[in-house]
């Protein structure tokens, strides 16, 4: 399933002027999804920015057994927005891959900071994700919904997947 996504999205880029203009736009606080977007971007060629945090998050706010934790508490919150660092302007991008780890069985609220801040018209849109347990889920479709026009193609969970993979299963999302 896996390698099916990456090849629907590679040869979808492939037939739109090779590679139409990409973005993978991620946040990660561990490192770990900002690895699996690092590889994908290198692997596809594509521009790559991070979605960067005011409040960098310490071990105690990833703290999900503490009811406490700050990540528990904006997870908690439909409404958390947290403040971002840094501006991201996808403007001139046709494909935006965006990128997280799952918290709480959806995205992180940042990552709805960054598409709510962003104008979705007429791009394409896929979000991969990352996790210690749980999959992607609805979270790709959820924010889906906030990136109002935009097309989603899906997603999928990398956390264990090889760069090859990843392209593959892209290629397979943009046909």
């Amino acid at each position: 399933m896996k390698k099916t996504l990456l090849t629907i999205l590679l040869s979808s880029m492939a037939m739109t002027a090779t590679f139409a203009k990409t973005a993978v736009v991620y946040f990660s606080a561990t490192g770990t999804t900002q690895n699996m977007a690092k590889t994908l971007a290198e692997e596809i060629d594509a521009d790559i920015f991070e979605i960067e945090p005011v409040h960098k998050y310490t071990a105690e706010d990833l703290n999900w057994h503490d009811k406490k934790s700050l990540t528990t508490i904006e997870c908690r919150d439909p409404k958390s927005r947290p403040a971002m660092q840094n501006k991201i302007d996808i403007s001139d991008y046709d494909t935006v891959i965006l990128c997280y780890p799952i918290w709480w069985s959806s995205a992180p609220k940042i990552v709805y900071t960054f598409v709510e801040s962003q104008d979705w018209n007429g791009k394409t849109l896929m979000t991969f994700c990352t996790s210690g347990g749980s999959r992607l889920g609805k979270s790709g479709s959820e924010l889906a919904k906030i990136a109002q026009g935009c097309s989603y193609k899906g997603g999928a969970d990398f956390t264990r997947t090889k760069a090859a993979d990843m392209k593959k299963n892209i290629e397979k999302l943009l046909k």
